[in-house]
């Protein structure tokens, strides 16, 4: 029995608990090292970064399946015609029916009613058993503190379509302990099927990258040149990030590269946390070699030499060796679509150290000094929705928690004034809001509810969040892009 490209069949594979299991999995290529066969598996429903090269003995050939021969397309009158309803056709129908009936959702605008809307409010609501009215439109809500029995937050669903070939976002997985629905685990949770892709690029091509004092082992594709996909580590220098095959020509490098910090302004400094602001343009090389070593960990990201349009803020820690690359992210010099980032990255070397919310503040405090809401480019990965989530969160709790009345009645607060004093998009907040299942219709008007499991887990959470951007370590000037011509 031949085991060919396209065959699906259980694969032994270790989880994080290291048992073994048998997922399924599909044959993407097959090779020939020493006269014995090898097989490059991608586990069906995991992502992609667990794909890996794995011997016939881990192969359970009593439940292959081998690839079904495509149907023909029916044709009318010899020429091709509608294909029949599909499961696929039909679950389309079915997600566009569900965007045109979803109250609220990311990247889709609220409607808002035609009457004037009342300022958000604080109430004590004692009873649990407190009738509530689901309403078909979300306007600017009540806040409210609940002092009766605790509520477990229900994450609401929300329909939301993805955008073709855009850039993707990737972050660190942190703690998500602040009173919200935990992570999709680590070991599942596609974002998108990426099934179409060219079989190329489904198939990790960088074996490991040493960068300074790290050895990474690459997750994705990444278009380095197809020469030094063969060989058992790529070299990167820490300071410029350009490619050597050898330790030796790396060593040879590092005599004549005089780069200590990423190119660019150094436009935030605390302690040994600075962040670089470097232009796609003037820039280039060095932008081309971060978007070739982000794409190793960044599935949906599609950009690799056209910088010219983007920013890109590394932030990098420092020692008495330089100032090292310890993640970044991009932005357009132009977005049309409030967009404050497009790509982001922690190394994982620097995972799950709080350094992916530091980014993400870090976006969020240059919109403030631009006057504006951002959000990032949809849509997000499973990691990037996760730490997201947690920011936002976290954010607008901290602003509701810190609510206060002069005149001893409800403190009031609107989306708009939310949105206004933390940068984030109305859309996003109210998403939030509705993901925490804090939104509750109350005799007429909107309250938001915070029940008592969400304040504790907050208040953990914020005891263990140290990293923290201080506005006033940051020089940083906007600029009109619109008045420089093309960049």
């Amino acid at each position: 029995m031949e085991v060919i490209e396209g065959c699906r069949l259980p694969v032994l594979r270790r989880n994080q608990e290291n048992e073994d299991e048998w997922p399924l999995a599909e044959i993407l290529s097959v090779k020939d090292i020493s006269g014995r066969k090898v097989f490059y598996v991608h586990y069906i429903d995991f992502n992609k970064r667990l794909d890996e090269w794995v011997t016939p003995e881990r192969l359970d050939l009593k439940k292959i399946q081998f690839p079904k021969k495509e149907a023909k397309t029916p044709t009318k009158n010899g020429l091709p015609g509608s294909r029949p309803n599909s499961p696929e056709r039909d679950l389309k129908k079915t997600f566009d029916l569900s965007l045109h009936s979803s109250t609220a959702g990311i990247g889709k605008t609220i409607p808002t009613p035609k009457r004037k809307l009342e300022a958000v409010s604080l109430a004590t609501q004692c009873s649990p058993a407190t009738p509530v009215a689901a309403a078909p439109e979300i306007p600017t809500p009540v806040y409210a503190q609940q002092n009766g029995s605790a509520r477990r937050p229900v994450p609401a669903v929300v329909g939301r379509k993805r955008k073709a070939n855009c850039l993707g976002t990737d972050e660190d997985s942190q703690d998500s302990s602040d009173g919200i629905p935990s992570a999709p685990r680590m070991t599942g949770s596609l974002v998108s099927d990426r099934s179409h892709d060219d079989i190329v690029t489904r198939m990790k091509n960088i074996e490991c990258i040493e960068l300074g004092r790290h050895r990474l082992k690459p997750w994705y594709f990444s278009p380095y040149p197809q020469e030094l996909t063969s060989l058992p580590v790529l070299y990167l220098c820490e300071f410029c990030l350009k490619y050597l095959k050898s330790l030796k020509c790396l060593q040879r490098h590092l005599t004549k590269c005089n780069l200590r910090h990423p190119p660019g302004n150094e436009i935030y400094r605390k302690g040994t946390i600075s962040f670089f602001e470097i232009d796609g343009r003037k820039n280039k090389n060095y932008s081309q070699n971060l978007c070739l070593l982000a794409k190793c960990f960044l599935d949906h990201k599609t950009l690799y030499y056209d910088t010219d349009p983007f920013l890109f803020y590394v932030m990098t820690e420092y020692d008495c060796k330089g100032f090292h690359i310890v993640g970044y992210f991009s932005k357009e010099k132009e977005s049309t679509e409030d967009y404050n980032v497009a790509c982001i990255l922690t190394l994982p070397p620097y995972q799950r150290r709080g350094y992916g919310k530091l980014l993400i503040e870090f976006s969020y405090e240059l919109s403030k000094v631009e006057g504006k809401t951002g959000t990032p480019e949809k849509p997000l990965s499973d990691l990037g929705l996760l730490s997201y989530r947690s920011y936002w969160s976290q954010t607008i709790l901290e602003i509701l928690m810190e609510l206060k009345s002069e005149t001893g009645e409800r403190p009031q607060i609107t989306i708009n004034e939310i949105s206004e004093l933390t940068s984030i998009k109305k859309e996003d907040v109210i998403s939030t809001l509705q993901y925490l299942n804090l939104i509750n219709y109350y005799k007429g008007q909107y309250i938001l509810t915070l029940s008592e499991d969400i304040v504790e887990g907050h208040e953990k959470a914020m005891l263990k969040r140290h990293l923290r951007i201080d506005s006033k370590c940051l020089h940083f000037t906007p600029k009109d892009w619109s008045k420089r011509g093309k960049w």
